[in-house]
């Protein structure tokens, strides 16, 4: 029997939304770099371009496309330019995400005041544009009969955390809903398409670090050390850390593993705390 190369997807077609944020980023570079073609999706123009320009400095093939993943007509435009130029979509990332300060509780705003519009603007671009994402992406996928989608989870789907509870809701959600569409896709399409998740652990991005550090001193916040005091690694993740199970989850070598929801967190999920 022969193995196969776990991380091979050279040639395939890999749509990335959010892919202009820190981790989609880095995401697009460990797909280009090892052969995928990439489509950077993202709100952002100029940070999307700016993306894309690097990812063409190291001779990754990919393309900007402007959309929201919550306007499902920019979805459909971009799924028909995505096939346009390459002729078929093989991955979808849904990396787009991220929590808002208008839905966090602090000191100056307690639970029962946070804005029902907080709430909603982090609900519906973690977890409705991943569903609409997934949709428009993935109806081309049926019609190939293979493919893979990977949903971004986070670790606050399997116990949530204190302060951010759309945030935690949206995540659960996503998880929920990537088993959902790992079975329907299996069972009313194609046992060849496959519905994965990661769920980092604490990784710093811009819509955190205003939690985990602090602005004046660059030291920890008190949050910031209780999530170091907790993770067994010691450290805050790097968004490189979530490359090498990415493209295992992508690749030929996981075409038996859908349905999953796979901790990158340095341990965070199995320490007691004791």
């Amino acid at each position: 029997m022969t193995v196969p190369n776990d991380f091979d997807i050279d040639g395939k077609v890999c749509v990335i939304t959010g892919g202009s944020g820190v981790l989609g980023s880095e995401m697009a570079k460990a797909i280009g770099e090892n052969g995928g073609k990439v489509a950077l999706l993202a709100r952002g123009e100029e940070e999307l371009e700016e993306t894309r320009a690097e990812l063409a400095e190291r001779g990754i093939d990919a393309i900007a496309i402007p959309a929201s993943v919550l306007d499902r007509a920019e979805l459909d435009a971009a799924a028909e330019t995505v096939v346009d130029e390459y002729g078929r979509i093989d991955v979808l990332v849904n990396a787009a995400g991220g929590n808002h300060p208008d839905a966090t509780t602090g000191p100056d705003t307690s639970f029962f005041d946070l804005p029902k519009e907080g709430l909603e603007s982090v609900v519906n671009v973690n977890f409705v544009g991943t569903v609409l994402a997934s949709q428009a992406f993935g109806e081309y996928m049926t019609d190939q009969g293979k493919g893979a989608i990977l949903n971004v989870s986070s670790m606050n789907a399997f116990t949530p955390l204190t302060k951010i509870p759309g945030y935690s809701g949206a995540k659960a959600a996503v998880s929920n809903f990537t088993e959902w569409l790992a079975v329907h896709m299996a069972q009313e399409y194609s046992p060849d398409i496959r519905v994965n998740a990661v769920a980092p652990g604490f990784f710093l991005t811009e819509q955190n670090r205003y939690l985990l550090i602090d602005e004046e001193t660059g030291e920890y916040t008190d949050r910031g050390q209780s999530i170091i005091d907790q993770t067994p690694q010691g450290r805050f993740g790097d968004p490189e850390d979530l490359s090498t199970t990415v493209l295992w989850l992508l690749a030929p070598g996981a075409e038996f593993v859908t349905g999953t929801v796979i901790p990158v967190d340095g341990g965070f999920s199995a320490f007691s705390g004791v």
